[in-house]
């Protein structure tokens, strides 16, 4: 059971644990009723409205996991959000690398940070912005939902918190074995956001697009994309390719 503390207001709770980390016990889950301060990937910023939605982060303290499998954090993250998830609806599944979403709408963003020395993973902190309970998104970002937009229901934020944080908590609960490693990344592809082995539209930051299918991901969180038209296979890291989604308006 992890170490739940709420706090009403804060900037980000992924720099809180950082700043903490040396005093707080490992599995420790800090939530904000209010984040001023959600970063997503690369810095992009989370938009939650205040008391709607879940932010928060936990902690995982020198996790039995080598720092060439760190991308196995993310995945286990993932999986648990998927886990919980999948009781209430149909239709989630993990698009790469570090969102959560239904069908082509994102519900819920990861943000992943290790601390690395010369033994390994000191810590690792997963930063969780997951929209429960929001029904107007103002921000830019391209199709938002929320669980409440997709079943029509209101959930009780302390329950899905206290949720989140034992799956999250059992999924991270590595014992350094490879068949460990193997078995949850067979589920991680199952999840994966189109792996169907049909082919889909990419996109490079420089707007160049092409067709390809997603063959693998790596250890060290690398895509692996099968372009069509030469069928040749690309290893790409975060940021260096994006999927073309088109945008979808509420009915």
């Amino acid at each position: 059971m992890p170490n739940i503390i709420l706090l009403q207001e804060i900037g980000s709770t992924n720099d809180l644990l950082k700043r903490n980390a040396a005093t707080m016990e490992s599995g420790t889950l800090i939530r904000a009723y209010k984040q001023t301060a959600g970063r997503g990937q690369k810095g992009n910023s989370w938009e939650a409205e205040a008391g709607k939605n879940l932010t928060f982060s936990m902690l995982f303290k020198n996790p039995c996991i080598d720092v060439k499998h760190q991308f196995a954090i993310s995945e286990a993250v993932s999986l648990a959000i998927i886990d919980v998830l999948d009781n209430y609806a149909p239709g989630f599944s993990i698009k790469w690398p570090n969102d959560i979403y239904h069908n082509d709408r994102k519900i819920a963003g990861i943000l992943i940070e290790h601390s690395l020395g010369n033994e390994g993973i000191h810590y690792t902190i997963a930063g969780v912005g997951l929209n429960i309970n929001q029904q107007v998104f103002t921000s830019s970002a391209p199709n938002p939902v929320s669980l409440t937009h997709i079943t029509g229901e209101f959930y009780d934020l302390n329950d899905f918190t206290r949720l989140l944080g034992e799956k999250i908590e059992q999924y991270c609960n590595f014992d350094g074995t490879q068949e460990q490693l193997d078995s949850m990344h067979k589920r991680y592809l199952k999840k994966l956001y189109r792996h169907d082995g049909k082919p889909h539209q990419f996109t490079t930051p420089d707007g160049t697009q092409f067709e390809a299918t997603i063959v693998d991901v790596a250890p060290d969180g690398t895509l692996t994309l099968r372009d069509t038209s030469d069928n040749s296979c690309h290893g790409y890291s975060f940021k260096e390719v994006g999927f073309v989604i088109n945008r979808v308006s509420f009915i």
